[in-house]
């Protein structure tokens, strides 16, 4: 069984249970991480509060030190770590390299670029009339990431947080938590200072909560559904420390009557079967023009049936499975949800893949004659299925995208640039994309009412974990 990773060494839990890591595709178990346990997170956090002081006192150039020695580390054993993603999660080999692996490496590498750019007068601050403005690191900060990017989310907090001068103590998803196991290792080797970076594996109920309640802990950076962002606000709230909340999503994906339609309806398929559906921001309905939508519903279906599921380990597979029996059960329901609440199933369904015998698998699946009143087009389903809503003018298409209790994400695609501009500023999302406008690493992520609160990526990602102090002079 792994251990945890507490200031400094690795260290066995005061917990004697442990948590099964079962890879996805063959329903084996691979590994086993402790289940902890509240005293863990007591010592992780004196450990974090004890090597606060010493790391903030360090100047940024001497922190982004430490970290570039662990991204060395990283890079030097990509391959590994991709393999490890692969049964970890599911991911087929060439998302794991290319997106669970090569992603975050792009991003820590941008962090440690924002670093040098903003240099130590970023956080010694400037003049603002009579007084000086500055940035200090909040404290100990305890990060609790999902499973669906477990490296990703994990390096979109510890990087930008360590780097801003806070200590840390990481809870990665007990579903996929052994890439951030390997990223402990990485910091160990490269000889980060004791106490900097702790890792408590565990269970949201028990490790999760005991971290967002902590009196101890002076921040908590949240992402995974709305339902557990609820709870970790409510318990930090007693303790009033800072929360960052990235959460779910029911992104829109608007065509507008001009654009190419091809382009658009494959560009949406892919994004929606990307990581077997399951990411926050994936654009989960497709809004087209009522004139061109049979014609959508038809390329949708031919784009998504060349998304056969199969071994993540196989070059050419495209959709692995899903990470657990849970989720699979949960998305097999919304599927026969959607049957049920009168949508017109296109391709896919609840039934298991054919010829597969083992492994957490669903059907990719298309719904047509979708109303946004569907339970399918406003709850998360997080698997690869695509809804399909018509509309009459462009007004509705914007009244229906922002008719969510999320806002996360959102596309539109239009032959004229300008009009599909006009229209990305009228989605209440926090990324909106144009004609799929491409990747950037020092873009602003996160969204809109129930979809979260807060930034996270290039420097806005460094400034959520800042305090700005007015120095009156």
């Amino acid at each position: 069984m792994r251990s945890l990773y507490l200031n400094g060494a690795w260290t066995g839990s005061a917990s004697s249970e442990s948590v099964d890591v079962v890879n996805p595709a063959t329903e084996d178990v691979i590994a086993s991480v402790p289940a902890g346990h509240p005293a863990d997170v007591d010592q992780a956090v004196a450990a974090a509060t004890d090597a606060f002081g010493p790391w903030a006192a360090l100047p940024v150039a001497e922190r982004r030190a430490h970290l570039a020695r662990a991204l060395d580390l990283l890079k030097k054993r990509a391959d590994d770590l991709a393999a490890l993603i692969v049964t970890d999660l599911g991911a087929p080999l060439t998302l794991a390299s290319r997106v669970h692996t090569g992603v975050p490496l792009v991003m820590f590498e941008t962090f440690l670029d924002v670093a040098d750019e903003v240099g130590e007068r970023y956080f010694t601050g400037e003049k603002v009339g009579t007084s000086l403005v500055v940035r200090e690191p909040i404290g100990v900060v305890g990060a609790i990431t999902p499973w669906n990017y477990p490296l990703l989310q994990v390096v979109l907090k510890v990087v930008p947080a360590l780097l801003a001068g806070n200590t840390l103590v990481l809870k990665p998803s007990e579903v996929a938590p052994l890439s951030a196991s390997f990223l402990a290792e990485a910091f160990d080797d490269s000889g980060l200072p004791p106490g900097v970076f702790n890792l408590v594996s565990g269970t949201g109920p028990v490790v999760g909560e005991a971290i967002a309640a902590h009196p101890g802990i002076d921040m908590v950076s949240f992402t995974g559904s709305t339902r557990a962002g609820t709870r970790v606000g409510e318990l930090a709230a007693a303790t009033v420390k800072k929360v960052a909340l990235e959460l779910g999503g029911k992104s829109p994906n608007v065509i507008l009557p001009d654009a190419d339609l091809g382009a658009a309806v494959k560009r949406g398929v892919a994004d929606v079967m990307r990581n077997s559906g399951q990411s926050c921001d994936a654009l989960t309905r497709m809004v087209v023009p009522r004139s061109r939508y049979e014609e959508a519903v038809r390329l949708a279906a031919e784009a998504t049936e060349k998304y056969v599921p199969g071994d993540p380990l196989d070059a050419g597979t495209r959709l692995g499975p899903l990470v657990s029996a849970a989720q699979r059960r949960r998305v097999r329901d919304y599927i026969r949800v959607g049957v049920q609440e009168g949508a017109r199933l296109v391709t896919g369904g609840a039934e298991p893949p054919e010829g597969i015998e083992r492994g957490y698998y669903v059907r990719p699946t298309i719904f047509a004659d979708v109303r946004n009143d569907m339970r399918i087009a406003r709850e998360e389903i997080f698997g690869p299925v695509l809804a399909l809503i018509p509309y009459d003018s462009e007004e509705e298409a914007v009244q229906i995208a922002n008719d969510t209790d999320y806002g996360l994400a959102a596309a539109v695609w239009a032959a004229d640039a300008e009009r599909g501009l006009a229209v990305a500023r009228r989605l209440r999302a926090g990324q909106v994309e144009v004609n799929g406008g491409g990747f950037n690493p020092r873009a602003p992520f996160g969204g809109y009412k129930r979809s979260g609160v807060g930034r996270e990526w290039g420097l806005h990602g460094l400034e959520e974990f800042c305090e700005v102090k007015a120095i009156q002079l």
